[in-house]
């Protein structure tokens, strides 16, 4: 699946032993509480001998004050929650490493990207932006991906997102933003969309979010998989070298299995019927051995290009286009393991863009100075105390030597006497170590002119070019879904003064999109134009990324009395080729087909549902009770399944279920009935994922 990944077969998964050094570091940590020899004790170590029932005065009186159990087990159970994350609360992370596959010494000193080969332990966290804590995955929203690096000189941080670009040009309008786009504060609804007023209040009020807006409404706001998503953390930093010299860059995770999507109904259903749905794919990836994996990236700009582009590098509302600044792939990272406990590891685990290691350092980026100080002080407020880095979950694996003192949770017992700098009596240490030891230094950049809330420059009055770059870059079907998802949102504002004002403002990306969009939700066709941008950039489209069967989730629909051999033969073949499948009938336990072959059925059509599945394989058979309520079923899977353009599979004894007519041109539909390559010819329709042209 990528020119680097030879470890891998064609489909099988693979399973490793992993125990670098950040897991070695927290096991020290690990606690098991359940098992032999294992008496319920309290916090202090005191044997309980009634966990049921509180100590009271007579068989029916109330309970006394000195119950001290009870309280303490009630007090402790009261402060369990600390405060969410404002944004990104949602969440799930998994431990992994970085594998380097090329040195970047020419143009960096960072330790982990020196010699090719060298493995880095990571922790990764993915999350959506928008929702709270008990919101749903699916929500059309944009993502986090925030990967800590626990390298030799220290944790370097690099805090990531699912679009190329953000919303805001200055730090100063995020509280804003934030404010707009979450609940009403009158109402506290709606949760985790920005399918209200508010919200489109500010987008067409604040119109440098344009690109940012196109992002969010195209197939990239609602991802199948954040094993199936890009990461780019938007900011524009500086690569050092040893020679001091520096080279501006940004930086982009590209998932090895390629960018994938739901489709806005599919996205808006998963969410109802299964809010973990994120979650739950990430663990059974990682739990089955078919590791996350992701390419790093890196583009580049020599310090005396700063100019050279018709967009501003230091503006995070512009992407670099890949075919004007290549991506160089420099590493992958593997996400192998996961977390032993949610709380502990994923809740209380850290990120902050000021978390950087020697050579590689900030540029004068607007947005990223605002968030090299609001990320630490949030998670101050939020985990309650100053010794951050003292959570395992947050600790290098570097040897931290500091003068820094208490705070909540005061773990680490330091027994020095001498806390300061500079010193006599403890000899100066922990002593100060020159850049060319390896001690960190900040770029020595030039600056000059008056203090000013000027924008930088002219860039930062652009808000169209690139908006217009990306829908330019879609595919008539991208651009179809980014109107229906503009009407969709569009639909909750009530007020139409609102709905034309954006419709007005989208004019400028593309006028006939916004004419669409006028007529799904009731307001005047726009009067202006787009803007004069005919360039595109294919890499955009979700049509160039690369497509595979693995790991694609298949549901088998199925009964008794099928055909033993062919049945057989199809399930091996997609096991080979790395594909997830769950087995579903109208009852669970055993089934067995003709020639006494039995296959265990772990879902019923009553407790899953069509849109959880990539592609269908309709057995059909002979069903034990009603043969009319199966046959509901399965046409139920395959009517979903057949209009969100996925893959079907029908098997001799179920292709009763579909067949062609003048209505229907079945594509991606493969029959196994007189078709010895039926089984390969399905794995091939199960890569291509969608088959849009179908009728």
């Amino acid at each position: 699946m990528s020119e680097h990944d030879n470890d891998r077969s064609s489909g099988g998964y693979h399973h490793h032993h992993y125990n670098d050094a950040k897991h070695q570091q927290l096991s020290q940590y690990y606690k098991q509480n359940t098992g032999y020899n294992k008496p319920l004790t309290s916090d202090t170590g005191k044997k309980i001998s009634n966990d049921n029932w509180s100590l009271r005065a007579g068989q029916r009186g109330p309970t006394l004050f000195e119950d001290h159990h009870f309280y303490k087990k009630q007090s402790h159970f009261n402060r369990e929650r600390i405060p969410e994350k404002v944004v990104h609360a949602r969440g799930d992370g998994a431990y992994g490493e970085f594998e380097l596959y090329k040195s970047m010494r020419h143009v960096t000193r960072a330790h982990f990207l020196q010699e090719p080969g060298t493995k880095t332990p990571v922790f990764t966290r993915f999350s959506n932006f928008i929702g709270s804590k008990g919101s749903k995955d699916t929500a059309i929203d944009i993502r986090g991906f925030a990967t800590k690096f626990y390298t030799q000189e220290g944790n370097y941080d690099m805090l990531s997102l699912s679009f190329a670009i953000f919303s805001i040009m200055d730090a100063m309008k995020f509280p804003d933003f934030v404010h707009a786009v979450k609940p009403n504060p009158k109402t506290g609804v709606p949760q985790a969309t920005v399918a209200h007023e508010h919200a489109w209040d500010y987008v067409a009020n604040n119109q440098e979010i344009a690109h940012f807006i196109m992002w969010l409404m195209s197939e990239r706001g609602r991802p199948r998989s954040w094993r199936m998503m890009e990461g780019w953390p938007v900011n524009t930093f500086r690569f050092i070298n040893d020679r001091g010299q520096s080279t501006f860059v940004r930086f982009v995770w590209k998932p090895v299995l390629g960018v994938h999507s739901l489709m806005l109904d599919e996205a808006n259903i998963i969410g109802g019927v299964d809010p973990d749905f994120h979650r739950r794919d990430l663990h059974e990836a990682i739990e089955c051995g078919a590791y996350p994996e992701y390419e790093l990236g890196v583009q580049m700009i020599p310090e005396g290009e700063e100019y050279n582009y018709n967009f501003d590098i230091l503006d995070d509302t512009k992407l670099w286009p890949e075919d004007v600044i290549p991506v160089e792939i420099i590493g992958k990272m593997t996400l192998n393991r996961l977390v032993e406990n949610h709380f502990a590891e994923e809740e209380q685990s850290s990120f902050d863009p000021s978390t950087l290691v020697p050579g590689i350092n900030f540029t004068n980026d607007p947005v990223l100075q605002g968030r090299s100080f609001a990320y630490r002080d949030t998670d101050y407020h939020r985990l309650g105390t100053g010794n951050i880095n003292n959570i395992p979950v947050n600790q290098p694996i570097a040897e931290a030597n500091t003068n820094q003192q208490d705070s909540y949770v005061r773990h680490q017992i330091d027994v020095d006497d001498v806390n300061y700098k500079d010193n006599q009596l403890a000899g100066n240490t922990p002593y100060v170590t020159p850049p060319e030891q390896g001690g960190f230094s900040h770029y020595p950049e030039q600056v000059q002119g008056y203090k000013t809330r000027e924008r930088p420059g002219p860039s930062f009055y652009d808000f169209f070019s690139q908006a217009r770059l990306f829908w330019n870059s879609m595919t008539h079907v991208e651009k179809q879904h980014i109107i229906e998802t503009f009407i969709f949102h569009l639909s909750y504002v009530p007020t139409k003064g609102i709905r034309q004002q954006v419709v007005d403002m989208f004019a400028s990306v593309d006028q006939g999109m916004a004419a669409a969009i006028a007529d799904g939700t009731g307001v005047n066709p726009p009067e202006g134009s787009h803007v004069p941008v005919y360039d595109s950039s294919p890499g955009l489209s979700e049509a160039n990324t690369p497509h595979y069967a693995y790991t694609q989730k298949v549901g088998v629909l199925i009964n008794d009395g099928f055909h033993g051999e062919e049945v057989r033969h199809t399930l091996d073949t997609l096991k080979q080729n790395g594909v997830f499948m769950d087995v579903i009938s109208d009852h669970l336990g055993t089934i067995v087909g003709s020639d006494g072959t039995a296959i265990e059925v772990n879902k019923t059509f009553t407790s899953t549902y069509p849109v959880l599945y990539d592609s269908l394989y309709v057995v059909g058979g002979r069903p034990r009770h009603s043969e009319a309520s199966f046959r509901y079923d399965v046409m139920d899977f395959l009517h979903s399944a057949y209009k969100h353009y996925k893959p079907i599979g029908l098997a001799t004894t179920g292709q009763h279920f579909l067949r062609p007519t003048h209505e229907n041109n079945l594509s991606g539909v493969v029959f196994a009935a007189s078709n010895p390559d039926f089984a390969h010819d399905f794995v091939h329709a199960i890569a291509c994922q969608r088959f849009w042209d179908r009728t």
